[in-house]
C-alpha cells in the first residue's frame, strides 16, 4: 500500500497551524473533520490549515473542508483558514468560558458570566437577550445530555457569541412553534427569537450549540 494512501493530520496545541499530509478522500473527510473540530474547540482563535502537503483529487472532499470552515463560522473566538495567502490575520478577543456541570444551578452561574461577558464588551443591551438564550442552551443539557459543559463567549463584528459544548452526540431538533397547549418544548424557540443565527455542531464525542446576538436586533424588537 502506497505510503501516502491516506490523510494524516499533524495537530500541536502550541501552533496555530494544523498540517494535512498524504491524499485526502471522501473516505477520510470524516476522520479529519472531527480532527480539526476538537483542535478548535481545545484551542479558540485563528487556525490555520496548511494543505501543501496534501493531495484532494475528489472536489467533494475539498467540499467538505470549505464546509468545516462554516461549520465554526458562528462559533465564538474561532475562524478556520485553508491554505491562507497574505500576512497573518488578526486573532479574534480572547474568549470567557466556564466549566458547568448538568444541574439547575448551571444556568444561574452561566446568566451571572453572560452578563459580565456584554458589560465588558460593551454589549449591555444584549444581557437580557443572551441570558434567555444560555439559560435554554445549559438547561438542554441539564434536561437530555446530562453530561458536563463547557460555556464560551466572545464578541466579534458587534455580535455576541455564545456557546455550549457537552458529550452528548444528540443534536437538538427545532420543529417551529410548539402548540399553545404544549408542555415544555419551548427552549430552541425562544433561542430562535432572540438569536439572529444559532445551530450545533457535531463533535467526535459531543457537539456544539451555538448562537450570534446583534444589539441593533433587540433594539429593533423593543421599538
Amino acid at each position: 500500500m502506497p505510503t501516502d494512501a491516506r490523510c494524516l493530520v499533524e495537530t500541536d496545541d502550541s501552533s496555530p497551524t494544523v498540517r494535512l499530509f498524504g491524499v485526502l478522500d471522501r473516505s477520510e473527510v470524516q476522520a479529519v473533520r472531527d480532527a480539526l473540530l476538537a483542535r478548535l474547540w481545545r484551542r479558540p482563535g485563528v487556525l490555520l490549515v496548511d494543505l501543501s502537503g496534501v493531495r484532494i483529487p475528489d472536489p467533494l472532499a475539498r467540499d467538505a473542508l470549505d464546509e468545516v470552515c462554516r461549520a465554526v463560522a458562528d462559533w465564538p473566538a474561532a475562524e478556520l483558514l485553508l491554505d491562507p495567502d497574505g500576512p497573518p490575520r488578526e486573532a479574534p478577543p480572547e474568549p470567557i468560558e466556564v466549566e458547568l456541570p448538568p444541574v439547575v444551578e448551571a444556568a444561574r452561574e452561566a446568566r451571572v458570566l453572560v452578563t459580565g461577558g456584554c458589560v465588558r464588551w460593551g454589549l449591555p443591551e444584549l444581557v437580557e437577550p443572551a441570558c434567555i438564550a444560555v439559560t435554554e442552551m445549559v438547561n438542554n443539557v441539564v434536561a437530555h445530555a446530562v453530561t458536563p459543559m463547557t460555556l464560551r463567549l466572545a464578541p466579534r463584528g458587534g455580535a455576541l457569541h455564545l456557546a455550549v459544548r457537552d458529550h452528548s452526540t444528540g443534536r437538538p431538533a427545532y420543529g417551529g412553534p410548539a402548540p399553545v397547549d404544549s408542555v415544555g418544548g419551548r427552549g430552541l424557540l425562544l433561542i430562535d427569537t432572540v438569536a439572529r443565527r444559532w445551530g450545533s455542531t457535531a463533535l467526535p464525542d459531543g457537539k456544539v450549540v451555538w448562537c450570534v446576538l446583534y444589539p441593533e436586533d433587540e433594539a429593533a424588537y423593543r421599538n
